[in-house]
């Protein structure tokens, strides 16, 4: 016999904005390399794991999101955490306003119902060519048209009684909502250059609200992130 779900759930975290001037040659690099920008975000984590591990991010529930006024030549980097960071390390000069840090203590029940941002990494993976070199993941291959993004949204959705996990595997949302209500918007892809060849994340914007349904599920969304390129500005889930 299954156990029953838990109707609540509590999550908690940091969350830091932190306000660049576009100009700056410090925000510009982070704005034309994904890894400038990766290293922007986590040079605030600097000694809370050892050096060298490849799961600090994960370990320290690291996500971020950005968004870039081109009028008035801001970035706006948002920053979810586990522990506090330290932004000394970024040059006063860079910085176009105070940086804001608030402590997110809230706990969800089946039924609430919330205002959600999210900039997700759309991919799905594609089978190797006939005769190519066996691959187990296959082949990721962007999804390039809202349409698709909102099946790829769609997909992870938790209507009421239904598992976190689909019958293909796929992780589920916890949360349920009509896809008639999402908004989608394709963004520019980011990219690196070389030593980093071939990094290029294809990103888009989804809003709408949700219904939670499966709150131990979303709430487990909210801090480890949804899809992939979560190292590089995706996956982070912001909620009203």
């Amino acid at each position: 016999m299954t156990a029953p779900r838990p109707t609540a759930a509590r999550f908690v975290a940091t969350h830091t904005l932190l306000t660049l001037d576009a100009r700056h040659p410090y925000a510009a690099k982070s704005l034309i390399d994904a890894q400038d920008m990766h290293r922007t975000v986590m040079s605030g984590f600097r000694g809370w794991v050892d050096d060298g591990s490849r799961d600090a991010r994960a370990q320290m529930g690291i996500l971020s999101t950005w968004t870039l006024n081109l009028r008035e030549a801001r970035l706006s980097l948002v920053v979810q955490s586990r522990v506090p960071g330290d932004w000394g390390r970024i040059p006063p000069a860079a910085l176009a306003g105070e940086t804001e840090t608030l402590t997110l203590d809230r706990t969800f029940g089946v039924g609430d119902t919330v205002d959600f941002r999210t900039v997700v990494n759309p991919v799905r993976s594609r089978p190797s060519a006939p005769g190519a070199p066996e691959k187990t993941r296959g082949v990721r291959v962007a999804h390039t048209r809202p349409d698709y993004v909102k099946s790829w949204f769609t997909r992870r959705l938790q209507p009421p009684g239904e598992p976190p996990v689909a019958p293909d595997g796929l992780t589920r949302l916890g949360a349920d909502t009509h896809p008639d209500e999402l908004a989608v918007r394709m963004l520019p892809r980011i990219s690196s250059p070389a030593p980093h060849k071939g990094l290029r994340i294809a990103r888009a914007e989804v809003r709408g609200k949700l219904t939670v349904t499966d709150p131990e599920t979303f709430v487990g969304v909210l801090t480890r992130g949804l899809g992939h390129g979560r190292a590089y500005g995706c996956g982070l889930v912001l909620v009203r």
